[in-house]
């Protein structure tokens, strides 16, 4: 089964070391790799633009997306007001909806306020951050939520007894020992908008693109960069490796600490 699910990441690996030559013909000389591939990339599109551009979108998201959980998540597992069992499952109804019923209304939405108000949002990061901030935060909020359940309470009641306030409890005991959470939640959200397309090339058109995006104009009606576009797809899978991977220990204990109470 290992075999069969690393099968693609080495094809990816053993494709971008090679010409384009090579790849049309099928004969691969993994002992001779060529590196050209990945520098002819940065040449032939913007690429630069296109990581910069995933980078700061996604990292805002994420964090924008994580911040907004932390609070409302902890609002739904600790306090009991009017509303509060109807508002826990609209969030989670909102999964139900296909992603791509907002797309339309997010798009006229977009253009109304450009058009009525005079803000800018179509084709800026802006406007992407937004998006998938409010994406992904329902989801976030469910994760936090289950997290927030599973601390004791007991430490927020000692915090209460030495002189804390219930804000500065949440900040110095709840949300240090809630860390594998929100970097679970962090991490979550991050790969989800590293790797979305639909949305960012239907409400962008040149200043916010990203490199699902980028990736895709290595091939065209006239020219096909086979080369260049394994060389993309491993430049783009790096950081979402190696965030996955300095962060494993944490999205584990994130996901699973909700599922046990006590």
């Amino acid at each position: 089964v290992l075999a069969v699910m690393l099968a693609p990441i080495f094809w990816l690996v053993a494709s971008s070391l090679q010409n384009d030559g090579q790849l049309a013909r099928g004969s691969y000389d993994l002992l001779h790799p060529t590196f050209q591939a990945f520098k002819d990339m940065w040449r032939t599109i913007d690429f630069e633009r296109y990581f910069i551009n995933s980078a700061i979108i996604c990292t805002i998201a994420a964090l924008l997306a994580t911040a907004f959980a932390s609070t409302a998540g902890y609002a739904l597992a600790r306090f009991r007001f009017r509303g509060s069992r109807p508002f826990g499952l609209a969030v989670i109804a909102t999964q139900l909806i296909p992603g791509s019923m907002f797309l339309l209304p997010t798009f006229i939405g977009f253009l109304w306020l450009k058009q009525h108000v005079g803000i800018q949002l179509y084709d800026t990061r802006a406007g992407m951050i937004i998006v998938y901030t409010a994406f992904f935060t329902p989801v976030a909020i469910y994760f936090m939520r289950s997290f927030f359940q599973g601390i004791p309470r007991d430490l927020e009641e000692a915090a209460r007894v030495d002189g804390c306030t219930p804000f500065w409890a949440f900040v110095r005991i709840v949300l240090p020992n809630a860390a594998p959470g929100l970097v679970a939640t962090f991490v979550y959200a991050f790969l989800f908008a590293w790797d979305e397309l639909l949305f960012v090339a239907s409400l962008t058109e040149h200043n916010a693109e990203t490199l699902p995006l980028g990736i895709r104009l290595f091939i065209g009606n006239y020219s096909q960069y086979y080369g260049q576009l394994m060389a993309a797809g491993v430049v783009s899978t790096i950081p979402v490796v190696v965030a996955f991977f300095a962060a494993q220990r944490w999205l584990v204990r994130g996901i699973t600490a909700g599922a046990v109470k006590g």
